[in-house]
């Protein structure tokens, strides 16, 4: 009998929250074993009856603050079945960009077959089929912090790509957001590896640990690590740990890691080039949530002229952001929405630096500020909730807007 009928026939299951995830469990469920009963709820904790079921499968981004072991998730249900198999990356920035370029260096270098899923938009349950058909597959696991927060099994490759205050919403503290990230290596054994940023804090994990240090990104004769077509130095630290991993643990040699990495294309809204219009270029770096990675964008593009920031107040601390505005002149700071009039607040007086209602407005007036051949850049520092569906759709809106697209 496989796991999934073991753990899940005549059962009764409810499945908590009905977004992809929810409806990719329920379909899940109804092909693979015989539950007694599947039912679907979107409410509020307290108004489940925990009692009535013997599984309560949550979606990721529900809250819920203590652990109790009817409660269960997708990640668990796949890291049950497949660990032994899975690179899992976690960070506040990166998880992304670094889980698609490790799942394209393994698919070159390695001649076996590599499955990207997880929290870049791929229910990891969606592909249980293929990976259960093919022992020798890998699996690259973006994993969020939510999706994270209440396993109780890790992967056998841990990534802890950095740690930045982000989701405090939902969290309340930053010991609570690092507490539900290091679940990806806190039940790792003996065998098992974890690399972690250099900033990120000691986990305790019986894995053998590799720190990856954040400040390294370049040879000693001042060349980037890497040739990347994607620009940034934390692109090269990115690229430091899918470089590692694919070498280390799958033994790929060295010129076709790099070959492979030089030909990796990014992502759309991580520093993409949108277009030009009017002799300005325009550049989408709406992923960008906190101060951090706005910073590391106009420290990778140079060329900008004018940055737009600003949206959905999560109560982050923004003083670094703050304190880079004040020492680079060289930039024209665009703000909106309620992150940019708080930190317009602590920016009185600088000529350099603008307010406008929206993202609307903000390009508008970037269009007859930015010089010629010089770059507009969208890195907000802010979560795109309340005013946008998500940050995918906040890059479109600058697009359409930058361009002209939208007239």
């Amino acid at each position: 009998m496989s796991y999934i009928s073991e753990n899940f026939n005549n059962k009764r299951i409810l499945i908590w929250g009905y977004g992809r995830e929810g409806r990719s469990t329920e379909a899940f469920l109804k092909k693979h074993c015989e539950p007694l009963v599947i039912d679907v709820f979107e409410g509020k904790r307290e108004d489940i009856d925990g009692s009535a079921y013997d599984h309560i499968i949550k979606s990721p981004g529900i809250v819920m603050k203590d652990d109790d072991p009817r409660y269960t998730s997708q990640t668990q249900i796949f890291l049950d079945c497949f660990r032994d198999r899975t690179v899992g990356i976690t960070g506040t920035k990166g998880k992304s960009t670094t889980s698609s370029m490790m799942a394209k260096v393994l698919s070159d270098c390695t001649g076996r077959n590599v499955r990207l899923l997880g929290n870049i938009g791929l229910p990891c349950l969606d592909y249980y089929d293929e990976i259960a058909a093919d022992e020798d597959l890998i699996v690259v696991f973006e994993m969020s912090c939510h999706q994270l927060a209440h396993v109780t099994v890790s992967p056998h490759i841990a990534i802890f790509l950095n740690l930045y205050e982000e989701h405090l919403d939902y969290y309340e503290t930053m010991d609570a957001y690092f507490n539900a990230k290091s679940n990806i290596t806190r039940f790792q054994g003996g065998d098992d590896r974890l690399y972690a940023g250099s900033n990120v804090p000691a986990v305790d994990t019986k894995a053998t640990v590799y720190t990856i240090d954040e400040d390294i990104h370049r040879d000693p004769s001042g060349e980037p690590l890497f040739k990347l077509k994607i620009p940034g130095d934390h692109n090269c630290i990115n690229a430091e740990f899918v470089y590692r991993v694919a070498h280390d643990v799958y033994g790929a040699d060295d010129e076709s890691i790099r070959r492979s990495l030089s030909e990796y294309e990014g992502l759309p809204h991580r520093l993409q080039y949108v277009g030009t219009r009017n002799g300005i270029r325009y550049y989408d770096d709406s992923i960008s949530t906190i101060p951090q990675a706005t910073i590391a964008a106009l420290n990778a593009l140079p060329e900008t002229d004018t940055v737009i920031i600003g949206g959905m107040d999560r109560g982050i601390d923004y003083d670094e952001l703050i304190g880079y505005v004040r020492k680079h002149d060289e930039f024209r700071y665009i703000f909106s929405y309620e992150t940019g009039r708080r930190i317009m607040s602590e920016l009185k007086g600088l000529k350099y630096c603008y307010y406008t209602e929206d993202l609307k407005s903000a390009v508008e007036l970037a269009s007859g500020i930015t010089g010629q051949d010089r770059i507009c850049l969208l890195s907000p520092a802010a979560a795109s909730y309340g005013y946008f569906k998500n940050f995918e759709h906040r890059g479109d809106m600058f697009k359409e807007y930058a361009l002209g697209l939208g007239k």
